[in-house]
């Protein structure tokens, strides 16, 4: 089965890296990319808010009017949560350092790429992302699961004083002369009670065993 389309962004002035960079991202283990291009962090931003589906961003550090870390900036302020691949000239590494705070997912040198470099940090980075939310998927569905159980604890816990409470008077009343039509209504009633109690302790043991 075929990989669902990457869709990704390029943000750089220099047409020629441009070209040389969608003929890499042709395919890849079987990945297809879709790349489109705009050339300054302006023409970036206005491209992302009317593409909210592009999945990764290849950012260059040197672009008109600013460089990549500013526009980077930029998007985390604005809780952008597309990853971001910064694409530099040269080994800087406080350059590195200074992206990773704005979430950058990885840091490349364009002199270093050769041709399946680029795609193959893509798709690690894909992978990771995607495994991070996998993550954090399970931690909020644990969270949940917790929160519900101690809610059903509680609710055992409500129900039961009342229960007991009526359980002593049905009990107390059993023990004297009624009528029979009333006795009949205590024995319906101390019936109900015991189906409540079964339910409620049926309910807590599923609770003690994890939903």
């Amino acid at each position: 089965m075929a990989e669902p389309t990457t869709h990704i962004l390029l943000v750089d002035d220099d047409a020629e890296y441009a070209a040389i960079t969608k003929h890499h991202l042709r395919t890849f283990q079987n990945r297809q990319f879709v790349m489109d291009w705009v050339n300054d962090g302006e023409a970036a931003v206005a491209y992302l808010k009317a593409h909210p589906e592009t999945d990764l961003i290849l950012m260059d550090y040197y672009l008109p009017n600013s460089n990549g870390i500013e526009v980077i900036k930029r998007l985390f302020d604005e809780k952008n949560a597309i990853p971001i691949i910064l694409l530099t000239s040269n080994k800087d590494f406080r350059v590195a350092i200074e992206a990773m705070k704005y979430g950058v997912e990885d840091y490349l040198v364009k002199e270093e790429m050769i041709e399946t470099t680029l795609p193959r940090s893509i798709a690690g980075v894909l992978d990771r992302v995607s495994l991070k939310h996998r993550i954090k998927e399970a931690e909020q569905r644990k969270h949940a699961s917790e929160a519900i159980q101690e809610l059903i604890v509680t609710m055992c816990h409500e129900f039961n004083n009342p229960l007991a409470a009526i359980k002593i008077s049905t009990d107390i009343l059993s023990r004297h002369q009624v009528p029979s039509e009333e006795r009949d209504l205590l024995t319906k009633l101390n019936a109900n009670i015991s189906l409540l109690e079964k339910q409620i302790i049926k309910l807590r043991d599923i609770t003690s065993q994890g939903l």
